[in-house]
């Protein structure tokens, strides 16, 4: 197997975990805080890794203590992408936040045009306008829906708008710092300095009540935070950026199909969507744009070989 098809298959699983996480996580806040669900995916991540790592490469420890400056920023960024993200899903639906979270991979291809003077070409710019009006058409069509909860709507929109912006800047980092260190000790900072930063937050007492059942539904979570973002870290080693964004494009719509049977299935134990066929419309409009913005330069390379 080659590098490249490696990194497809290391984000091909990225994209079916991230599919399922935010149902979970949409689960999960009701029973337990966000930032307490977003504390304890850290901390199961970071203690399963760190005890292999101890078992299997003692050495890779060393990041903990003299982490380099570009993986600190790292860590803030997706400390924050998680508790964004949550809230998102918290405040809208499993859905929406998915939808809208897309427009990370976008800011990340904005980002290379900005700040690394990497070149716009014309489908590039064609996907950040339909983006760009996917993403206003299916905010007019979900505002409608949400009779008498807009201000909760917008409030989660924002929130996970701003955890888009967060991963767009652990990823710009990621990708720096792959290139001359592990995957796993990376992880191993990333994940264990958020769980630090959000231990005065945590309020514990809550946690003594809850049942085996919600245990289980933490635990799935941080094990779902360790294989996903240990399958990313090995996708941008093994390959582009671009091909592993267009790839994870595609976890909301195993969301949608996801959400959209549990929703006909009437469950009780997670709240139903509320889609119109014109809302779908605009999610689709959204991811399609978005895979314009990241894979145009795949196209224009295998061209360029020819």
């Amino acid at each position: 197997m080659t590098n490249n098809q490696k990194g497809i298959l290391y984000a091909i699983v990225t994209a079916f975990f991230w599919g399922f996480l935010a149902i979970f996580l949409k689960i999960a806040v009701q029973k337990v805080a966000p930032q307490t669900v977003v504390w304890f995916r850290f901390v199961v991540a970071f203690v399963m890794l760190a005890a292999w790592q101890l078992i299997t490469n003692p050495s890779s420890l060393k990041i903990l203590i003299k982490p380099p400056k570009l993986l600190v920023f790292a860590a803030l960024g997706l400390s924050w992408n998680y508790m964004g993200y949550m809230l998102g899903i918290h405040y809208t639906s499993p859905s929406n936040a998915q939808v809208v979270i897309q427009t990370g991979p976008v800011i990340l291809a904005l980002s290379g045009v900005l700040f690394f003077k990497e070149k716009i070409h014309k489908l590039q710019l064609i996907g950040f306008v339909v983006a760009a009006i996917g993403f206003a058409f299916f905010y007019s069509q979900q505002i409608k829906q949400m009779i008498g909860q807009q201000g909760q709507y917008n409030m989660g929109v924002l929130f996970t708008l701003s955890g888009a912006v967060a991963w767009a800047i652990y990823a710009i980092f990621q990708k720096q710092l792959v290139v001359s260190n592990s995957s796993a000790s990376l992880n191993l900072f990333l994940f264990g300095l958020p769980a630090l930063i959000y231990i005065p937050f945590i309020d514990f007492a809550p946690l003594a009540e809850i049942s085996w059942v919600w245990w289980l539904v933490l635990f799935l979570l941080g094990i779902n935070t360790l294989v996903a973002y240990s399958c990313l870290a090995l996708a941008l080693k093994y390959t582009q950026a671009n091909k592993v964004s267009i790839i994870i494009i595609i976890n909301p719509i195993i969301t949608f199909v996801t959400m959209g049977i549990l929703t006909e299935m009437n469950v009780s134990w997670i709240e139903s969507e509320r889609f119109s066929l014109l809302s779908i419309l605009g999610a689709m409009i959204v991811l399609g744009g978005a895979a314009l913005v990241v894979g145009k330069r795949k196209r224009l390379k295998k061209r360029s070989t020819k």
